[in-house]
């Protein structure tokens, strides 16, 4: 008997929130990559830059709240143009500022509008993907921190030698607002998109899961913050965003300060430890995936998953040891790389056990828990490392920081693993 063919479109709106969220990073990472320049152009302490990482953090977490209850409202498609919009005009009012302060204020304006991405992209998964494969395409996706991480220390030091740090913000700024054609040409909801054949259209919704054509109001975030499903989300976000924000805004910083790394130039080192983190995206995406394939229980798979990864972070503690760049690199590549496969399958969990009328609202209430986290996170790391600095001996700080990030994930995963034994399905608490 012939197999039908079922169709490929759904991997076409995969690549589209893969590429919002390389953008996403690009805008991101840039100011992490223009310290060096920053702090001696507006003569910034450690304490400063710890400040606007803080400010962008908040305003990030804010985001995420309104965001995530917003597009379960409006839509992923509108949703997602709004949050693109105003983090892309964000992103290039960097290249304008005059100040510290302006420089707080544009990165808040930043955080609002990029907090958008991922309770859009993890809300398009959930309508386009079955369970099956949620978490191969949220891997796919979410290598988009990776590549935009990747791209970012190639890109921004050669734009800031062969133009200045204006033009670096307003090319990568101007990225954004690309994406955006291809959006609205291509994107829709499956019920109503012209392109998809019935066939896929019956693969998407194998699941039995409501339709995503169907009238379903939004889960108040006062029912969604008294189930333990919600709290698997929000402890696995509070305690692992932080690490991964310690990677992002501190890592340059700190191979510039162990290791003597020049920054003004495209850097191998940093390139190698954030495309080692798309693998590990993509990898943990397709590792629950595997599992469920194989016939493991969702949950089962992305828990399995998860303490995988919990234990290949820890290494990183060992980094304290390393007298050579290389093997530095090596340690700090597989951390992140398991921080991304983790992030995949966190994600994923939320549009296992919440129906699709809410996944945009957890991810948004989880999101500003992690933000608030890595709000807090920066005050602690500018503290040490000024600390240290002045004793002479910055190396001993990072130390400390990578024993805390060794750490998080294990902690994490047993607070997990206690809110998820018994768990009841949603619609069956929310009725109680």
């Amino acid at each position: 008997m012939k197999q039908t063919k079922i169709g490929n479109y759904r991997w076409v709106i995969c690549a589209l929130l893969f590429f919002a969220t390389t953008i996403n990073y690009i805008d991101r990472q840039i100011l992490g990559l223009l310290k060096p320049t920053l702090e001696l152009e507006f003569n910034w302490s450690e304490s400063d830059y710890a400040n606007i990482v803080m400010v962008f953090a908040g305003c990030y977490a804010l985001g995420y709240l309104i965001f995530g209850n917003f597009i379960d409202k409006i839509g992923s498609k509108m949703g997602y143009s709004i949050s693109i919009i105003v983090w892309s005009i964000a992103a290039i009012l960097h290249a304008f500022v005059k100040s510290t302060f302006g420089f707080g204020a544009v990165r808040a304006l930043l955080g609002l509008g990029e907090s958008g991405n991922f309770p859009a992209a993890v809300k398009a998964t959930a309508e386009w993907f079955p369970k099956r494969e949620r978490a191969l395409a949220t891997g796919i996706f979410n290598s988009g921190t990776s590549i935009g991480a990747v791209a970012a220390p190639i890109l921004v030091p050669w734009l800031l030698g062969a133009y200045g740090w204006q033009e670096a913000f307003l090319i990568t700024g101007a990225l954004g607002f690309i994406w955006l054609v291809f959006w609205w040409l291509l994107y829709e909801i499956p019920s109503r998109h012209k392109k998809l054949t019935a066939e896929e259209n019956a693969y998407i919704h194998s699941d039995n899961e409501l339709s995503d054509g169907e009238n379903q109001a939004p889960i108040p975030w006062s029912k969604l913050l008294q189930l333990r499903q919600a709290w698997v989300f929000i402890i696995g976000k509070i305690l692992t965003d932080p690490i991964w924000w310690f990677f992002l805004f501190w890592l340059p910083s700190y191979f510039a300060t162990t290791f003597s790394l020049d920054l003004k130039k495209p850097s191998l080192h940093l390139a190698i430890v954030y495309t080692a983190t798309t693998f590990g995206s993509i990898g943990g995406g397709y590792l629950s995936s595997y599992l469920i394939k194989k016939g493991w229980a969702p949950l089962r798979a992305r828990k399995t998953t998860l303490l995988i990864m919990a234990f290949a972070v820890m290494p990183i503690i060992l980094a304290k040891y390393a007298t050579d760049i290389w093997v530095a690199v090596g340690i700090i590549s597989i951390a992140a790389a398991a921080h991304q496969a983790w992030s995949a399958n966190i994600f994923t969990i939320v549009s296992d056990i919440f129906p699709k009328r809410a996944v945009s609202s957890v991810v948004g209430i989880g999101g500003m828990a992690g933000s608030i986290g890595s709000t807090l996170f920066p005050l602690l790391v500018g503290s040490l490392l000024d600390y240290y600095k002045a004793a002479g001996n910055i190396s001993a700080g990072y130390n400390v920081l990578f024993i805390i990030s060794g750490l998080a994930y294990l902690v994490a995963w047993l607070i997990i693993h206690f809110l998820t034994s018994n768990m009841k399905p949603v619609e069956e608490s929310i009725r109680k």
